[in-house]
């Protein structure tokens, strides 16, 4: 594939190395020589000195026949401004990186549709997914983020004599707008059938708006669990964003954070997280904020040092499992024998999303779930798609499952009497081996005379 990349940073040139080894044809824009230049010396790519937002440098660099163009520089408005030039000058996808989060939020303005862009990315976002993901939801909030927000993902375990115990899911009679999404054992996950028997002891994914979630709770549980407690160390963006998502699955959160003025904003944006005002890499403040009780301890500073002293002083003073940030991939190595159990890179966390957007034919991006065994892809629907020939009841979907349908005014789950459209994005969950029998339904059929 052809792809263009304007940034010659740590991310852009991580991301430009991946796709190299990838065998994929890379050019890189940067208004920095000296950056081209480091660049040049280690990968194999095609360099152009210049202005991101610049259509003459654009049309130099060969976004006309682009197939991907990743806007990563530092700066939000040069990453939107130069996305959007080049989705216009006729490059098939293009994804601009953020930093403000305010880019993101729909309530206000949608920056994406405005400009024209496939995709906004916010590394400090996604790499808040991938901690919440590790700290033991089946993989699931990719549909979040696909979906933009819009479509809340729930996970419960089903307890012993409720209504769901013991029922098979088509006769359950949930409502329209709220669907399972994964059912598993603990051991194996696996997509929902409309044959599956629901059963205590299973875990079960909701996908649905909040307000659908919450009528159909008590069918799965009799009263809600004891909150699991995460302890978050920084309060930066990446915390942030981390708190925002777990505060909403109905977790204990507190954030640590040394900067008082951070702290304030903190407490004004987060509803349900508890601010304190504490140095995380001092013992005595760790103990005072309790975090030998924490079931999850994260370490999300802005410095892998400060991360990885108080990853070991929250796991000596008995946190049952320590996350942390690591930036500098030469710390990887010693992380475990520090008794660090997971350690998220935000540079890999990028450039997987990245490399499933390069994809061809319908599929916009590609993830896998459930151990690999399923996938959650990000299709866009064409005229004349089986998939949009009958409703979805008749389509008799196997061992896939529509989870959203993400229109140009709105993100609905779909339901059964529901009927695609083309123009559409549908966000589906398969499984693996199923997906040559699925993705010829988003295949365009050319009409019969």
């Amino acid at each position: 594939m052809n792809i263009v990349i304007m940034g010659a940073g740590t991310v852009g040139t991580f991301v430009a190395d991946t796709l190299c080894a990838a065998q994929h044809n890379v050019t890189i824009i940067d208004k920095s020589r000296a950056a081209l230049e480091l660049i040049e010396e280690r990968v194999d790519v095609q360099t152009i000195c210049g202005s991101a937002c610049d259509s003459a440098i654009l049309f130099q660099a060969g976004v006309l026949g682009a197939d991907i163009c990743l806007a990563v520089t530092s700066q939000d408005e040069v990453n939107m401004v130069g996305a959007s030039l080049a989705k216009a000058m006729g490059a098939r996808r293009c994804v601009a990186r953020v930093f403000n989060h305010a880019y993101l939020n729909l309530s206000t303005f949608d920056y994406q549709r405005h400009f024209n862009i496939d995709r906004l990315l916010s590394l400090e976002y996604l790499t808040a997914l991938e901690l919440a993901k590790e700290i033991g939801e089946p993989g699931m909030f990719a549909v979040e983020n696909f979906a933009r927000g819009e479509v809340v993902i729930q996970v419960l375990d089903v307890q012993p004599g409720v209504k769901a115990d013991g029922i098979e899911l088509k006769n359950l009679k949930l409502p329209s707008g709220v669907r399972v999404g994964l059912i598993s054992d603990g051991n194996n996950t696996s997509i929902a059938g409309a044959d599956n028997i629901i059963q205590a002891g299973q875990i079960v994914t909701l996908i649905g708006t909040q307000e659908n979630i919450d009528q159909v709770h008590r069918m799965f549980q009799h009263k809600r669990a004891l909150k699991f407690r995460v302890i978050i160390a920084g309060g930066g963006n990446i915390g942030f964003n981390l708190a925002r998502i777990l505060q909403k699955k109905e977790y204990s959160v507190t954030i640590l954070e040394a900067d008082p003025q951070r702290c304030d904003f903190l407490s004004r944006h987060l509803d349900s997280t508890t601010v304190l005002h504490a140095d995380a890499t001092r013992r005595t403040e760790m103990e005072e904020a309790r975090v030998g009780k924490a079931d999850v301890f994260i370490a999300a500073t802005g410095r892998d040092e400060d991360n990885i002293v108080c990853g070991v002083e929250a796991k000596e003073l008995g946190a049952d499992r320590i996350m942390s940030i690591v930036r500098r991939p030469d710390y990887a190595n010693v992380l475990e024998k520090l008794g660090i159990d997971v350690a998220v890179s935000p540079r890999e966390v990028i450039t997987r999303q990245i490399m499933g957007m390069v994809q061809t034919g319908p599929i916009i991006s590609h993830s896998e779930i459930g151990g690999g065994n399923s996938a959650i892809l990000e299709v866009e629907v064409r005229k004349n798609s089986p998939i949009t020939q009958a409703r979805l009841k008749d389509l008799k979907l196997r061992q896939a499952l529509i989870a959203a349908v993400v229109k140009e005014d709105c993100v609905k789950v779909p339901g059964a009497d529901d009927q695609i459209q083309a123009g559409d994005t549908v966000i589906l969950l398969c499984e693996q081996d199923n997906l040559n029998e699925i993705l010829p339904l988003f295949k365009p059929v050319k009409p019969q005379n």
